[in-house]
């Protein structure tokens, strides 16, 4: 499966994408992270090390997560990023706004 999802026990939910990170997952990603009832106050870790490929829905997807969780106040992280994946995150100066690592 391309997204997994669970909640730890100190309430972050983590989002564990393989292969292509792309539009086929929208309503997948968007399910993953609607299912707290108050998105602002939990902490989100997006797991990228089994993704290969992003493109730009990718991009607007994290924006939406960002957004609902909260904006400048949100708590995500992207993890487990290859070069790929890093340029692409680089380029749209989205290390701005997310903790990339």
């Amino acid at each position: 499966m391309p997204l997994n999802t669970n909640v730890d026990g100190n309430g972050t939910i983590n989002i564990d994408i393989s292969g292509r990170f792309d539009f086929n997952l929208y309503q997948d990603f968007r399910d993953a992270y609607k299912q707290v009832d108050n998105p602002a106050a939990a902490s989100y870790n997006i797991n990228m090390s089994g993704a290969d490929y992003m493109d730009s829905s990718a991009l607007g997807m994290l924006l939406l997560l960002r957004e609902r969780a909260g904006g400048d106040k949100a708590n995500i992280s992207i993890t487990g990023c290859n070069s790929e994946i890093k340029k692409i995150f680089s380029i749209s100066n989205f290390e701005r706004l997310f903790n990339i690592s």
